[in-house]
């Protein structure tokens, strides 16, 4: 017996030996069946993958993403220049994080394709969304290999980042650290600009809630 034939399965009683060579592909029988994983939206163009033999971890991960769903969050697009090429991403995971020195921080997944980008660029600004952005947010948080395609945008005034006009503010900053956490990095930023709307009355915040975009007018 041959080394690739001891390798390989034992064939069931009853089914001829070349019966192999008739089975459908590997990606054929996954097109049938599904995936044998199962991915868990936590946020816009953000998702986990949970192994979906195992129900518990399924059940545990999407309770998870339920119950921190409760928690209301302003929507961020967070953006950076890579080769003199525009990148962005949207994100929910922002927050302040001290006056004194001014520090920032988003969190990004480890399978985010904009963030090696941005820390290999050291600088980034983050957008604060108004309401009507949905569609920014959307086109930010997709796949797609040139998300600024059809968006106007100007660059900030310190790092040169991308802004969107509508939006609430931004802030722009440089890297001061990053850490690992789990599936995702915590990215703190040293703000070196900030700047408000330039708008006559106050906008509407965009916001994420219970797997859906919200707003607020009060």
């Amino acid at each position: 017996m041959s080394a690739m034939s001891s390798n390989m399965p034992e064939i069931p009683e009853g089914m001829n030996a070349d019966a192999r060579e008739t089975w459908p592909s590997p990606h054929l029988i996954t097109s049938w069946l599904g995936d044998l994983d199962t991915d868990v939206e936590w946020r816009p163009g953000e998702s986990t993958t949970i192994a979906s033999d195992d129900p518990e971890a399924v059940a545990a991960a999407r309770r998870f993403r339920d119950v921190l769903g409760r928690f209301a969050s302003g929507v961020t697009v967070v953006t950076s220049m890579s080769g003199g090429e525009p990148v962005g991403m949207t994100c929910q995971s922002f927050s302040s994080v001290s006056l004194d020195p001014p520090l920032v921080l988003f969190i990004p997944a480890k399978t985010s394709r904009a963030w090696p980008l941005m820390q290999r660029a050291g600088r980034f600004c983050v957008n604060f969304l108004a309401d009507g952005q949905a569609d920014l947010s959307n086109t930010m948080a997709s796949r797609g290999t040139d998300k600024f395609a059809d968006l106007e945008w100007t660059p900030s005034e310190v790092t040169g980042s991308p802004t969107f006009p509508g939006a609430l503010g931004h802030v722009d900053c440089t890297i001061h650290a990053v850490h690992e956490s789990g599936d995702h990095y915590v990215v703190i930023g040293r703000v070196v600009d900030l700047v408000l709307a330039d708008s006559e009355t106050e906008p509407a915040p965009l916001l994420f809630f219970q797997g859906k975009y919200r707003t607020t007018t009060s």
